[in-house]
Formats: structure tokens, C-alpha cells, sequence
């Protein structure tokens, strides 16, 4: 009996002792199970910063959106009710009449191209060397003044479809011109010119003596005054100041320096310039701009659009 007691002792130590492996053994495979969790975890971790950054994508979108919603320009003119038109004296383009409005064939043009926006053109002169910073400030809302399309304009405005050719040309007294027949004989000479204009830019170009004055108009006083010898305008504008027939009949333009166009400034950006370059080509299929040109002596310089 005693010998079979022990030996059922033995049986039931050693099964025990298999239970206690098993145990052991189920607890190193949840521990496997666990740590395999964790790492699914992390990932899922992962994954949400990935989607929370996808979210933050998202939501530049959305700021990009709101940047889409933003006032326009035309909006901007047709909430205030004004499209302000920034200007010089400068006929045939802008000057006044008789009764002090304002007329030209510029100023016609941006009369009607307010009008077909719904609001109202108002002309505020300025000094054309500050010209983008009057838009900038919105003190104006467009420069619209036989504006040369310089390298200079272009990259610091929006603007239009090129709509005349013009040209810089010499202003003389007439009695002066055979001494003078070609730029390098008027070496000598000064030359008075528009700050920050086109005609200013071939002077420099020129290696010309020169002054600066406030516009074309005052350019062309300075040599009939005597106080420049000679002065550089637009061509359009000398074909309308100077010669038989004009205020200033003892004076005469004589050689061109260049070639050019002229076309409207707008905030660089501005949705205004491709509304315009729409009126433009309307205007000009119906005839408006051939009348208008035609009305103010300009028609040879029109441009097809």
C-alpha cells in the first residue's frame, strides 16, 4: 500500500507540474498577444497623425477658399459706386472743356466703361511719378491717362489690351529745327520732361540734359517761356499742342525716339483689366472707339481688339 501511495504521489507531482508549464507558457503567449496589440496601436496612433495632418491640408484648402470669396476689385468699385480714374492734363486724352469737365478721348472711354460697371467716373489728377502708389493706397482705382506700356507699368499693374500706338517725340521751337536735325546735334539743349514718364526714360536713354517738371502740358510751357530749350511729349498730345492752329503756334515736334502702346492700369491683380479688355472689344466692334478717336484726332493710332 505504502508503495502505491507514493507512486500515485509521483503521478500527481509530475501532473502538476505539467499544469504549472502550461500556465506558464499561455502567459508568454499573452504577453506576445499584448505587445502585438501595442504596435497595432501605435499604428493606428500613426494613422491619426497622418489623418490629422491631411486634416490640416484640408484646411488650408478651406483658407484658400475663403481667399476665393474675397472682394474683388469690380466688386469693391461697384459697392462704393465710384470707379476713381487717376489722370494728368493731357489732350487729347484728358483735359477740360469750356465749362471745366473733363473730356478727351480717354476720359470718354472711362466714362462709358463706369457706366457699363453701374457706378460713376470720377477724375482725380495726380502726380504721375506716384501713380502706383495712388493705386495701391486706392486714393485711385485706375490710371487711365496715355499710359505707356513700359516694362516698369506691366510688372507693377494689371493691365489692359494695348489700344494706341504712340511715340516720344522732340518739341521744338520752330524757328530752331534746322539747326537741330537729329538727336546727336541737341546735346546741348535741355530738355524738359515728366518726372517718371516715357519721355523722361529717353532722355536718360539719350545721355540728354534734362529737368524734371509735373506733366507734359508743363513741359511744353517750359520751352515756349524760354526756361527749357526743348521738351520730350506723346506724340498724340504734340499733334493736339503744338503747331498752326494750337496755343502754342510757334512751336513743332520733330523727330521720334521711339515706338509705343498705351494701355489702362489697374491694382496689380485687378479683375477690372480683363472687364475692360471686354468693353474694349465691344466698343471697338460697334464702331465707339473709331467715333471717339476720330472725334479727338487720334484715330490713326488706334489699335484693333
Amino acid at each position: 500500500m505504502k508503495k502505491i501511495s507514493k507512486f500515485l504521489a509521483l503521478i500527481t507531482a509530475m501532473l502538476m507540474l505539467v499544469t504549472v508549464l502550461a500556465a506558464c507558457g499561455s502567459s508568454d503567449n499573452g504577453g506576445n498577444d499584448g505587445t502585438g496589440d501595442e504596435d497595432t496601436q501605435g499604428n493606428v496612433d500613426e494613422n491619426q497623425g497622418q489623418d490629422d495632418s491631411q486634416s490640416d491640408d484640408g484646411n488650408t484648402g478651406d483658407d484658400t477658399a475663403g481667399d476665393d470669396t474675397a472682394e474683388s476689385d469690380l466688386a469693391y468699385v461697384q459697392d462704393k459706386g465710384t470707379l476713381v480714374v487717376g489722370i494728368t492734363e493731357f489732350a487729347p486724352m484728358d483735359y477740360r472743356d469750356e465749362n471745366g469737365e473733363w473730356i478727351g478721348f480717354d476720359a470718354d472711354l472711362a466714362r462709358q466703361f463706369a457706366e457699363s460697371l453701374g457706378v460713376n467716373a470720377e477724375f482725380q489728377l495726380i502726380e504721375w511719378d506716384n501713380k502706383v502708389m495712388e493705386l495701391d493706397g486706392k486714393t485711385i482705382d485706375v490710371v487711365w491717362n496715355g499710359m505707356t506700356l513700359t516694362d516698369e507699368v506691366l510688372s507693377a499693374m494689371e493691365c489692359s489690351n494695348a489700344y494706341c500706338t504712340n511715340a516720344q517725340v522732340v518739341i521744338l521751337p520752330a524757328d530752331m529745327v534746322e539747326d537741330y536735325p537729329d538727336i546727336e546735334s541737341m546735346s546741348d539743349l535741355t530738355f524738359a520732361v515728366e518726372s517718371g514718364s516715357a519721355g523722361m526714360d529717353q532722355a536718360v536713354a539719350n545721355g540728354l540734359n534734362y529737368i524734371e517738371v509735373l506733366d507734359q502740358a508743363t513741359a511744353v510751357l517750359e520751352v515756349s517761356a524760354g526756361t527749357a530749350d526743348a521738351a520730350i511729349i506723346d506724340l498724340l498730345m504734340a499733334g493736339a499742342m503744338v503747331g498752326e492752329g494750337t496755343s502754342y503756334a510757334e512751336l513743332t515736334h520733330t523727330i521720334e525716339l521711339n515706338s509705343e502702346e498705351y494701355g489702362v492700369g489697374f491694382r496689380k491683380g485687378s479683375d477690372l483689366a480683363a472687364e475692360l479688355n471686354d468693353f474694349f472689344a465691344e466698343k471697338y466692334a460697334d464702331g465707339t472707339m473709331l467715333d471717339l478717336a476720330t472725334t479727338y484726332g487720334v484715330q490713326a493710332a488706334l489699335i484693333e481688339q
